[in-house]
């Protein structure tokens, strides 16, 4: 494959995404509070969008714009973002990058029950491939109590997640430790759990803003600045103590996070005779890069199922893909 300017952008895509989780992962390490990243993370993103994307906001005050849809994405988007966070402290990115691309076969689903799509054995297959994924994923071995997990040749054990505290949607005081904590049980299958249910909502939402005729910029600015401003509630009522470096840091988010979308969407415009082409290398480009930099940088313990649920995943997508 040459590096035309298609693939480029593809791989950017792909590096951006996996940046996003790689940011989280470090967030307790720098002791940084993820509420306030991730409310700085959607004003960023919400201004690239209106001077990047350049959306048109009089369309969005049409009687046809699906409001309800919308402040439920406002609602949903910072929520399963501070899932996400969850998932990669506690689960780490390998399941967490791979649960979220998993997510994209819910809406599959609900074509198939609640839109009245033909079922295709391709499209069904692919759906069980991605059920037993994702069960793969989320298995830990062993039933301790503490979560420990037999590894992997080559992974230590001693790489396993850092912990924090879940419900609080930011690090645990206390700064960098020495050394990650064991995670619990339920936090290795939880918050990935989430995860792919909450984005799998989100998708099936933004098609429904698609379907009630709502321009993709315009639904995705007022989506980010509905969700910015939750999250500026939520800390204002919190009365939290804001920092530059929890900024800068959700600064960094919003880049990441922004740049993912952009370069999708450009990749998309720049192959447009290959939209499966696209689709496929990404979603299976992010679970593999996010597998590469999970165990490499981060030292992410897996077990063999886990890693079979890697590959079925994989596979899902390709048999997923509208080729």
């Amino acid at each position: 494959m040459s590096l035309t300017p298609g693939v480029l952008y593809l791989l950017a895509s792909v590096g951006c995404s996996v940046t996003v989780a790689v940011l989280l992962k470090l967030a307790r390490r720098y002791d940084i509070d993820v509420r306030q990243a991730i409310a700085v993370n959607y004003a960023v993103a919400a201004l690239l969008c209106w001077a990047v994307l350049r959306p048109d906001t009089a369309t969005l005050m049409t009687p046809h714009t699906p409001w309800a849809v919308l402040a439920a994405l406002g609602v949903l988007l910072p929520s399963v973002f501070l899932a996400m966070a969850a998932a990669v402290r506690h689960a780490g990115i390998v399941r967490s990058d791979a649960a979220q691309r998993l997510s994209l076969f819910i809406p599959l689903l609900a074509a198939f029950v609640l839109f009245g799509e033909p079922v295709s054995g391709r499209k069904l297959a692919a759906i069980l491939l991605a059920f037993t994924a994702l069960a793969c994923l989320l298995r830990r071995a062993g039933s301790g109590r503490s979560g420990h997990r037999n590894p992997m040749p080559g992974h230590p054990a001693s790489g396993s997640p850092e912990s924090g505290s879940p419900a609080s949607g930011h690090p645990a005081s206390g700064g960098s430790s020495t050394g990650p904590a064991a995670p619990d049980g339920r936090s290795l299958w939880v918050w990935p759990l989430v995860v792919w249910a909450g984005y799998g909502v989100i998708d099936i939402l933004f098609k429904q803003v698609a379907r009630a005729g709502t321009a993709f910029s315009g639904g995705l600015l007022l989506a980010f600045v509905l969700a910015g401003l939750l999250m500026l509630a939520y800390l204002l009522a919190r009365r939290v103590r804001w920092e530059r470096r929890h900024l800068l840091a959700g600064v960094a988010l919003g880049l990441a996070n922004f740049g993912n979308i952009l370069t999708y969407i450009r990749a998309h415009q720049s192959l447009p005779e290959h939209p499966a082409l696209v689709f496929a290398s990404m979603n299976m480009g992010v679970i593999t890069l996010g597998t590469l930099v999970g165990a490499l940088a981060f030292r992410e313990p897996l077990t063999r199922v886990n890693a079979l649920g890697i590959v079925l995943a994989l596979t899902a997508i390709v048999l997923m893909a509208p080729w």
